[in-house]
């Protein structure tokens, strides 16, 4: 069983952005509970390679800002590793910036699709480059003068609309951006604190163009729910488990794993709710849950929990019926197909699930039995089996675990300390 508290790690894509956003503000901006993964330090070096000074001090980062257009062309190429999140933000302020600079990343990155990025960007005047007309990397990007849009985006992602509002900034005259679903919405709510004007409304947001941004000294990031999501599922279908998982982000656009585990009966309850750098933040107690219930994730939800699926689908083989996951296209294309590793993985486990065009259909509840498990060196694949792991009768194996320091580092050690 798994029983205990701990303070979680700090979020994974509040990290990213407050490297970036501090990075063009002016002034000093002193980052609190920083995520050191290796997809946050892949932010880091490539800020540093365009001429700003950041300082690593345990878990506090010290970013000196070099302000809206003040960044330096890079004299290496900026190689983003794993990370989606700083290939697609990262563009977004490069298309803003008079000067040349080329992107890539590593095997993953180099099939993920940009033309969803470089395609409105390009509409905003931006001179781009790349594979398959700017849809792989290496991309290179010709920055500067950029236009005003007035863009519905096609997906529901936060990446690409991050991007868009960040390449607003620059612009001649404000701009439009209409979202398909309401996605994360860290962005708007940390470039606002930084000095942006961007104003939302439903799924529309105005982002009216600003000659600065100013450092905010102090940031503290909140948990990251993403992470959280695997040990609050393995609490809830581990007999007798009980933990407190604190100082989690609670974003109401990040919290569709707890609507889920609503949903299907599970046993939990916010502590100390609280706002901490605009983000509201919470303890999360979880409880063993022995009578969870299958249900239906959809369009209204996918957008809230698509990092949170696999481990939701390891959920739902333990709930009684069926668990449908529809509408998640979007998972084909993260760091590897996730229906596909997810469905895959868990059939060989003994689960029934089957793959649908966009998810996935799971039928409980089913004794899962040990396996050799492939993680396609996919983080969230490979915690998420390490938590089935821990239900299923008999040895499992993954292929790989060092991923996981991409968006957990310490997972294991913090795993290995809960279980009783």
């Amino acid at each position: 069983m798994l029983k205990g508290s701990f303070e979680l790690i700090g979020d994974k894509s509040i990290s990213h952005r407050s490297i970036m956003f501090s990075s063009i503000a002016k002034g000093t901006t002193k980052i609190s509970n920083f995520l050191m993964g290796q997809d946050c330090l892949s932010t880091i070096d490539c800020f540093r390679k365009m001429g700003v000074d950041i300082s690593i001090d345990n878990k506090d980062v010290i970013v000196k800002g070099v302000g809206l257009r003040g960044l330096k062309e890079p004299t290496d190429i900026l190689d983003v590793g794993n990370s989606g999140t700083t290939i697609r933000l990262m563009m977004g302020i490069l298309a803003g910036n008079n000067f040349e600079s080329t992107i890539i990343g590593d095997e993953s990155i180099a099939k993920r699709p940009m033309k969803r990025v470089t395609d409105p960007l390009r509409l905003m005047g931006c001179n781009i480059i790349g594979k398959e007309d700017a849809n792989y990397t290496p991309i290179t990007i010709h920055g500067g003068n950029l236009n005003s849009i007035n863009y519905n985006m096609p997906v529901a992602s936060a990446q690409v609309k991050s991007a868009i509002i960040l390449a607003s900034l620059y612009a001649s005259e404000p701009s439009i951006i209409i979202e398909k679903k309401k996605s994360r919405n860290h962005t708007e709510i940390m470039l606002n604190s930084f000095g942006a004007d961007i104003k939302t409304n439903g799924l529309e947001i105005k982002v009216n163009p600003v000659k600065e941004l100013f450092s905010l000294e102090n940031i503290n990031v909140a948990g990251d729910i993403s992470s959280a999501a695997f040990i609050i599922v393995g609490t809830s279908i581990i007999k007798d488990s009980e933990v407190i998982i604190k100082n989690v982000g609670l974003n109401e656009t990040r919290t569709g794993i707890l609507d889920v585990l609503k949903a299907m009966n599970g046993k939990f309850e916010i502590l100390d709710k609280r706002f901490q750098g605009g983000e509201l933040v919470g303890d999360i107690l979880v409880k063993y849950s022995e009578n969870l219930i299958g249900t239906t994730i959809d369009s209204d939800l996918i957008p809230r929990l698509i990092d949170e699926i696999p481990i939701i689908a390891v959920l739902a083989t333990q709930a009684e019926g069926t668990t449908l996951i529809k509408d998640a296209k979007e998972l084909k294309v993260k760091e590897s197909n996730r229906i596909k590793a997810v469905v895959d993985n868990l059939k060989i486990m003994g689960a029934d699930i089957e793959e649908l065009e966009d998810g996935m259909l799971i039928k409980g509840k089913t004794e899962l039995k040990g396996a050799n498990i492939t993680t396609f060196n996919d983080h969230r694949i490979a915690m998420a089996f390490s938590i089935a792991s821990l239900i299923a009768k008999g040895e499992t194996n993954l292929d790989n675990t060092n991923c996981i320091n991409i968006s957990f580092p310490g997972y294991f050690d913090l795993l290995n300390s809960l279980l009783k």
